[in-house]
C-alpha cells in the first residue's frame, strides 16, 4: 500500500461582522475590547467562508497527492467560490484525491488563536470534519493553542492553521 505525506498552511484576518467558521462549525466570537458595543461578532476574512482549518486541511491533502494547492482548484477570483461553505470544498478536495486513487489515512491539525478557546469545539469539529471526508472520527486529530500574544496571532489580528495529513492508495 503507498502513503503520501502532505502539510498545509492558511491564516485569515481577524474582522467585524462575519462568522467564524473553523473546522465546519461556526464558533460564537466577540472581541469586546475592539467592538465598540457593535453588533454582529467576529471573524474571518475571505473570499469563501475563510474555515482556516479547513484550508490548511484541504492543502495537506492536496500536497500528498501532488494535486497543487486549494488556490489553483478553488481560485479566490472566481465568483463560484464567493462566500462558499469550505465544507463543500473540502468535499470536492476528498473527490479530486480519489481519482489519484487516495483516501485520507489520518489528519493531524493545530489552529493558532488567543480567543475564542476552541478547546469545547474541538469533538464537534473533529465530528463535522469526520462526516464530510467520510472517515473515522479517531483519524482527526485538532489541537488548539495560542502564541502567547506574539505576533499577529497574538495581537488578534488573525487566525492561522497547520495540518499534516496521511494519504493511503
Amino acid at each position: 500500500m503507498g502513503f503520501r505525506i502532505g502539510f498545509g498552511y492558511d491564516v485569515h484576518r481577524i474582522v467585524e461582522g462575519r462568522k467564524l467558521w473553523l473546522g465546519g462549525i461556526q464558533i460564537p466570537f466577540n472581541l469586546p475590547s475592539r467592538s465598540g458595543g457593535v453588533e454582529g461578532g467576529f471573524g474571518l476574512l475571505g473570499h469563501s467562508d475563510a474555515d482556516v482549518l479547513i484550508h490548511a486541511i484541504c492543502d495537506a491533502m492536496l500536497g500528498a497527492a501532488n494535486m497543487r494547492d486549494i488556490g489553483y482548484h478553488f481560485p479566490d477570483t472566481s465568483d463560484s467560490t464567493l462566500d462558499m461553505d469550505s465544507k463543500i470544498i473540502l468535499r470536492k478536495v476528498v473527490e479530486l484525491i480519489a481519482t489519484k486513487g487516495y483516501c485520507v489515512g489520518n489528519i493531524d491539525a493545530t489552529v493558532c488563536a488567543e480567543q475564542p478557546k476552541l478547546n469545547p469545539h474541538i469533538p464537534a469539529m473533529q465530528q463535522c470534519l469526520a462526516e464530510v471526508i467520510g472517515t473515522d472520527i479517531d483519524n482527526i486529530s485538532i489541537k488548539a493553542t495560542t502564541t502567547e500574544k506574539l505576533g499577529f496571532t497574538g495581537r488578534q489580528e488573525g487566525i492561522s492553521a497547520y495540518a499534516v495529513c496521511l494519504l493511503e492508495k
